[in-house]
């Protein structure tokens, strides 16, 4: 069907407002952030099972967090400031209590961000925390260059109420005191690791006793800070049965199991492609025309992947299945690299599959060697173990069995 260039543009135009809005660059002309509010300008979320696109409706907030003051903004409230006290977390909810919020959008900034989140999350506000550079790249696309805490509060809501991300769960005071054990840990682990190369430098004898004292005190600190993690595990029925299938598997050890249940609250709830992809083991394509570029991973949790990384390198040594999927790849002539981060990714999906079934790790079956008296897919009589079995003769792939 033949359609005029004029009547098109003229619906295109009464759908999406383009009188309203003009180039971005362009002289005089006004940043794309200025399009009215009701308008399809942005990225709509989509509903991936079937299609449709679906906007909620309501108020989004964002709220720029920095050390002695929150800025927010909301469209039906404008933009204020408070400080970052409990006097001012109580008047933020106050100002919300009589609005129908549908999302607190916020940066995560280094865990400064937690109490504000924690506090609001607590009062049944819906709050997402959200990758800063993704805000940023999304002011800049949006026109605004411009950067103060104030714009920055208006981008961070505008950028919740076009890609609409979803809120986090909820996390009660065990949770957060188990994720703050957990840092603490790595930060000790860190400071470890600095006073023993300080002493390759160090030539005086007290110094070196001082930096000595140290490494031994911070050692105690670590025994500590490990004994309360185990402790908040046992006195946890779901973190007790998670830690049990998680350190079935070959490689994963205490330390992996922890920083798994604390920064991968999601294992076992979503498929295989989702965990991989959050915790950024998933390759990701780079193509653009003719030119096929090669697959990265790119994003994700990356202390979780930092443990992973180490476990992947312990199963690729000890567990039977990870071993021989890893040295396959590397027989078929991939670097050591990128097969030790795909066997990260099949361990992950692996321990994903394990904690949504709720079962241990067990070996993949091995093919027994047997005396076939019939070609694969028919009926047979075989020897196993001295005993006579009425089976289906197997194909061996790689080693296995693939009935």
């Amino acid at each position: 069907m033949y359609v005029e260039a004029g009547v098109f543009r003229s619906w295109v135009a009464d759908r999406l407002h383009l009188d309203q809005i003009r180039i971005v660059g362009e002289r005089g002309s006004p940043p794309i952030h200025n399009v009215v509010s009701n308008s399809r300008m942005g990225i709509m979320a989509r509903n991936c099972k079937d299609g449709n696109v679906v906007m909620k409706s309501g108020i989004y907030v964002g709220i720029d967090v920095s050390k002695s003051h929150l800025d927010v903004f909301a469209s039906a409230l404008g933009a204020f400031r408070v400080e970052y006290t409990d006097d001012g977390l109580a008047e933020i909810l106050e100002r919300l209590s009589g609005q129908a919020v549908t999302l607190v959008v916020m940066e995560a900034t280094g865990k400064l961000e937690a109490v504000c989140a924690a506090t609001l999350s607590r009062s049944g506000i819906p709050v997402a925390l959200i990758n800063p550079r993704q805000v940023r790249d999304f002011a800049r696309a949006s026109g605004r260059l411009a950067k103060t805490d104030r714009i920055d509060a208006q981008v961070i809501a505008r950028f919740g109420e076009a890609l609409q991300p979803g809120a986090r769960d909820v996390r009660d005071e065990d949770e957060e005191r188990f994720d703050e054990l957990l840092t603490r840990r790595r930060q000790v682990v860190a400071m470890i690791t600095t006073e023993k190369n300080r002493l390759w430098t160090v030539r005086d004898r007290q110094m070196r006793r001082r930096i000595t004292a140290h490494v031994k005190w911070l050692g105690g600190e670590l025994k500590d800070v490990d004994r309360e993690m185990s402790n908040a595990i046992e006195e946890s029925p779901v973190w007790r049965v998670k830690d049990v299938l998680l350190r079935s598997v070959p490689g994963i050890g205490e330390t992996t199991s922890k920083v798994l249940l604390a920064e991968l609250p999601e294992l076992g709830t979503l498929n295989r492609k989702e965990i991989a992809s959050l915790v950024g083991v998933a390759p990701m394509n780079r193509d653009s025309g003719t030119m096929r570029g090669r697959r990265t991973i790119y994003g994700g949790r990356s202390v979780v992947r930092s443990a992973l990384y180490m476990a992947a390198l312990s199963a690729s040594k000890h567990n039977p299945d990870l071993q021989l999927f890893y040295q396959r790849l590397v027989a078929a002539g991939k670097p050591k690299k990128v097969a030790l981060t795909a066997t990260m990714r099949k361990l992950v999906v692996l321990l994903n599959t394990m904690v949504a079934r709720g079962t241990k790790w067990q070996p993949e079956r091995p093919c027994l060697p047997t005396q076939s008296l019939s070609p694969p897919g028919h009926a047979f009589v075989s020897l196993h173990l001295d005993k006579y079995v009425l089976t289906r003769t197997p194909e061996v792939v790689d080693g296995r069995c693939v009935e």
